[in-house]
């Protein structure tokens, strides 16, 4: 995903195996953010309850969240704290830029497929271009504007469709921005929080502890204040949206379902993602040095984080290859293969290399950047 080709993009070129100059925690977040996605595209349908459909309803909406967030933490990473010079800072700025209109259109062309998927890789180049004139804000900054765009965007994206707005912008430009499955509207909190969680290092224990202590409470916000005033207004909504708020029910933003984007549904999301990201580095920081099972899992998940762009983008062309039908979930154990034989490939790839095929072929690319005056 995005979040995996800046870090990919920032990747030292070590030998294959090092970790240095990289955070696994990341990795490893990136890669449970990915089976998400096989979870929320070709697992079952949450409906079928159960604990195998309690699995399936934490991963709609929140994969997508949870990748937005590392994006956010990639960009700043990859930025760096402080440019040595002005031309390291245009040079960083050309080669984001870059990214972001090669992941637009790598995006694109999988649209022309027609795949039975929300494709999500054109929304995070869009990011990744709203991003730019933020990279140098502080923690503080970064962290207030994600709260303030969380609260006030939903309504005013609201307030924009139903007066009109998305007609006179060209399609192009509309879906990303207002009304797709994921528009920058209301996913940008995402980015800004991520940006912010990395201004802070995430290395660092205390920045894991805040990450978890803000998390807790943005899911108890979004999620808690939602069912509060759904039931003080006694509304029904829909149980998932497909990106925005239906302008024919304003009850609606008081919902917190996935992919609805109102002002409760976001915090919870990103309340979530923060949880994840803080709990994978929490356990990479235990991981380190030590050996076993659970050091081994670590890795392997880490291992499809490093390589979730080509493991995003795979999955895409095989469901359109093969033919798969999502409608109604399909059966578990398609999910199951698709997910060991991603752990699989991955281990393999990562003994060898050190970027996937697609990351590769984008720090390829950008490196053009380099030669920015």
């Amino acid at each position: 995903m995005s979040g995996t080709v800046a870090t990919a993009a920032g990747h030292t070129g070590r030998p294959p195996g090092s970790r240095r100059g990289r955070l696994v925690g990341l990795d490893l977040a990136r890669g449970l953010a990915v089976f998400g996605m096989f979870a929320a595209h070709l697992g079952p349908d949450p409906e079928v309850g159960g604990p195998v459909g309690a699995v399936m309803g934490l991963a709609h909406g929140r994969a997508s969240a949870l990748f937005a967030v590392l994006a956010g933490c990639s960009l700043v990473l990859l930025a760096g704290r402080r440019p040595a010079t002005r031309q390291d800072a245009r040079r960083t700025a050309a080669g984001i830029a870059l990214r972001a209109v090669l992941l637009i259109a790598l995006g694109t062309a999988l649209d022309t497929l027609d795949p039975p998927i929300s494709l999500i890789l054109a929304a995070y180049g869009a990011y990744f271009l709203l991003a730019l004139p933020l990279l140098r804000l502080p923690a503080g900054a970064l962290a207030g504007l994600a709260a303030a765009w969380a609260l006030l965007a939903p309504q005013l994206s609201y307030a924009l469709r139903t007066a009109g707005a998305a007609d006179l912008l060209p399609p192009r430009l509309a879906e990303p921005l207002l009304t797709g499955a994921y528009p920058a509207a209301t996913w940008m909190p995402f980015v800004l929080a991520g940006m912010a969680l990395a201004r802070l290092d995430p290395s660092g224990p205390a920045a894991r502890r805040r990450a978890a202590a803000v998390g807790a409470g943005l899911l108890a916000l979004g999620y808690g204040g939602s069912r509060l005033a759904l039931r003080q207004s006694g509304a029904e909504v829909p149980a998932e949206g497909s990106g925005v708020v239906d302008l024919g029910d304003p009850a609606g933003l008081l919902g917190a379902a996935p992919h609805t984007g109102t002002s409760f549904e976001v915090p919870g999301a990103l309340g979530f993602a923060l949880l994840v990201v803080a709990g994978c580095l929490e356990l990479a920081a235990r991981r380190a040095g030590t050996a076993g099972v659970g050091a081994a899992a670590v890795d392997a998940v880490a291992a499809v984080g490093r390589l979730s762009l080509t493991a995003y983008t795979a999955h895409v062309l095989l469901v359109v290859l093969l033919g798969i039908e999502l409608d109604p979930g399909p059966p578990l154990p398609l999910f199951a293969l698709f997910t060991a034989g991603t752990l699989v490939a991955a281990g393999l790839w990562t003994a060898r290399f050190a970027r996937g095929p697609l990351e590769a072929a984008m720090h390829r690319a950008t490196a053009v950047a380099r030669l920015v005056p």
